[in-house]
């Protein structure tokens, strides 16, 4: 992992972390930070996978970095990490609500939470980050998380796999939210009355109380067999849809009679579940009741972000199999694809096709003063917003960080190129190989 900026001013906390990411050889290196202009520019042209900030440094304005994210979309890359002591979470939660946050952290929870944190990044690189080049590679996801019975992996597992639909554009805020809820509600139900077996009584009584019911949690996990369950959670992102399963190692309960009840009931548990059946589709028991499964569609080649130095470009709306640009034609223009499909011809054959994920069009031939060197179609309705070579390097000059992202993007493309000749180059020689000891055969048969 690349560097990573902790915000904060206190050196006991700072110290700590040091020591934390030291424990992984090398492989977390913080960079310490207590005023924020010096930190935008570290996110602009190190664009880190990972940002670390106090919120209850007094020293520290982390509401004006957050700003200042929030302002270019291009910096929400990378995930959030928020620290704090004494701040209603609802509250710091719904302020980050568009950022990408992948855990909040009690000071008082750091001894114990910071370390396990760390390994959930290291372990799950593959889908925390935005853009990751595997999105390019293949046309499905599969893997599965081994959660242990803390309510901090609950929360983190949760905003990984939210933030990494929402970057890839898969989809939009509303339902970024709406599958948070559910996530949260299913895998807590897994662990409190699955693994930890907290009945509804137990847990009505510690609520009635005003306790937290992590607290309940964590005092059931003093038991070492109890601590020992897991939770496997398993998901397939497809084109269109994706799948999630969550099985728990306890022994199941009666769900029928908990989503058929009577909701108008006064002290009705179950309403969690409920309504992550009205959030995604197709929620459905194992006869045990020990797993659930459910699934969300897509949205379909839609862009959640424009980048702030976009905003007041052209934008242009093609319909199905118009014309974009022809190939021999002189490229003068830079295209940001904000929604739609995008087929690449050359000499008259499909080579490729472009959509959000892809962000440009055209970049290769617009930095190179070249001619257009393939014709580009609609497929189906498209927006795009096109931007004149003169004032993309305008924007540039002001915020030069954009092409640094160009550039990483245009290695991103180059490496995937490489892997398909790569690809097809080693299925050639498997043909060849097949051909030659066919020939070889029939010459032993001929003699």
């Amino acid at each position: 992992m690349r560097k990573f900026p902790v915000i904060s001013s206190d050196e006991q906390l700072n110290r700590f972390i040091e020591a934390q990411c030291a424990a992984f050889g090398g492989e977390f290196e913080p960079v310490f930070f207590s005023d924020g202009s010096s930190v935008i520019e570290f996110l602009k042209y190190e664009l880190p996978d990972m940002k670390v900030i106090c919120f209850s440094d007094p020293k520290v304005d982390a509401m004006a970095v957050l700003e200042e994210i929030r302002r270019d979309p291009w910096l929400h890359y990378g995930g959030i990490v928020a620290i704090h002591d004494q701040l209603d979470e609802k509250d710091l939660r719904e302020s980050m609500r568009d950022q990408n946050v992948i855990a909040m952290l009690k000071k008082r929870e750091l001894a114990a939470g910071f370390q396990r944190l760390l390994k959930i990044v290291r372990q799950n690189k593959q889908i925390l980050f935005q853009r990751g080049i595997q999105q390019h590679l293949i046309k499905s996801i599969s893997g599965s998380f081994v959660i242990d019975n803390e309510p901090l992996d609950i929360t983190t597992y949760s905003n990984l796999v939210t933030n990494y639909l929402y970057n890839a554009n898969l989809i939009d805020r509303e339902m970024k939210e709406k599958l948070h809820v559910a996530l949260l509600e299913l895998l807590i139900n897994a662990i409190e009355h699955g693994n930890c077996k907290i009945s509804f009584e137990e847990k009505s009584a510690w609520l009635e109380k005003n306790r937290d019911i992590m607290d309940l949690i964590r005092e059931k996990n003093r038991d070492s067999g109890v601590r020992a369950r897991k939770v496997y959670f398993t998901y397939t992102i497809m084109p269109e849809w994706s799948r999630f399963t969550i099985r728990d190692e306890g022994d199941g309960f009666d769900w029928r009679s908990r989503i058929n009840a009577d909701p108008a009931e006064p002290g009705l548990h179950g309403m969690g579940m409920r309504m992550a059946g009205i959030y995604v589709k197709n929620l459905a028991y194992n006869e045990k009741g020990n797993e659930v499964s459910f699934e969300i569609d897509h949205q379909v080649a839609q862009s959640n972000v424009i980048p702030a130095i976009f905003e007041s470009a052209l934008e242009m709306n093609f319909q199905d199999g118009q014309y974009i640009c022809s190939e021999g034609e002189a490229s003068d223009f830079l295209y940001y694809i904000v929604s739609g499909r995008l087929h690449v011809y050359a000499k008259g054959k499909l080579v490729s096709a472009l959509t959000p994920d892809d962000m440009f069009m055209g970049e290769m031939s617009f930095l190179l003063s070249n001619r257009r060197s393939a014709t580009v179609v609609s497929k189906g309705k498209s927006t795009l917003i096109r931007i004149s070579k003169q004032d993309f390097v305008n924007l540039i000059k002001d915020n030069p960080h954009y092409g640094i992202y160009l550039a990483r993007l245009l290695a991103q493309r180059l490496a995937r190129l490489n892997l398909r000749m790569s690809r097809l180059n080693t299925e050639y020689l498997k043909v060849k190989k097949i051909a030659e000891t066919a020939v070889g055969q029939e010459g032993l048969e001929g003699a």
